[in-house]
């Protein structure tokens, strides 16, 4: 049976049909690349304000770690996942599949999504850890300043300012004062996990740096 010319589209207006059913697929599928700018920049600042880290971060790097991690999601894990999904797809007969590249930015995007919620969850798991560390760092301060008013000399008390400290172990501090001359130093081992806090003095009068340089241990 011959078809009637009527219903015969041209060969160029199939290919622009084409063309716009295409674009259209393209746009409802152009989500990865915006979502990753601002997925990028939220976990930068979840980061800085719930740190998974005891000793924080700053947003340049936190920035540059989440940019990492999230091309790393959009470039290999997103890929794998959606030839996987692709391969164990159902459709009813008759259904045409997404093109591969809506799915691929489907699952893009939800994966970006995702590693916000994990960014989240990271950060508020590791809050007690890090308002623990603050506790003892600041329980470490007023034991070391109180110390120091009271056994320590005029030249010691004069440059409390001048207090460094490192940590040795959780709740566990050297923190030494200079003297005027600031190769020498009035150093103390303080142990915040006891009560009260256990202080003692270090025969040492190296300052940190030096301390440390040479393999110090408490």
């Amino acid at each position: 049976m011959e078809v009637p010319s009527s219903q015969v589209l041209p060969a160029s207006q199939s290919e622009a049909r084409f063309r716009a059913n295409r674009l259209r697929w393209r746009l409802r599928g152009a989500w990865t690349w915006p979502v990753f700018a601002l997925v990028t920049v939220a976990d930068a600042l979840v980061m800085r304000s719930l740190p998974p880290i005891a000793s924080g971060i700053r947003l340049v790097p936190a920035l540059i770690v989440s940019a990492a991690a999230n091309l790393f999601l959009v470039g290999a894990l997103a890929p794998w996942l959606s030839r996987r999904l692709a391969a164990r797809e159902r459709l009813p007969r008759g259904t045409l599949p997404p093109p591969a590249e809506i799915r691929l930015d489907r699952v893009a995007t939800g994966l970006l999504l995702a590693g916000v919620l994990g960014v989240v969850a990271a950060g508020l798991a590791a809050r007690p850890l890090t308002v623990s560390e603050t506790v003892a760092t600041e329980a470490n301060a007023t034991a070391v300043r109180d110390y120091v008013l009271a056994n320590g000399s005029e030249e010691y008390q004069r440059n409390l300012g001048s207090a460094n400290t490192i940590r040795l172990g959780e709740g566990y501090f050297r923190t030494c004062v200079s003297a005027d001359e600031r190769s020498r130093a009035l150093c103390l081992f303080v142990d915040t996990n006891r009560r009260p806090v256990d202080l003692r003095r270090d025969r040492s009068t190296e300052p940190n740096e030096q301390w440390l340089g040479r393999g110090g241990t408490p």
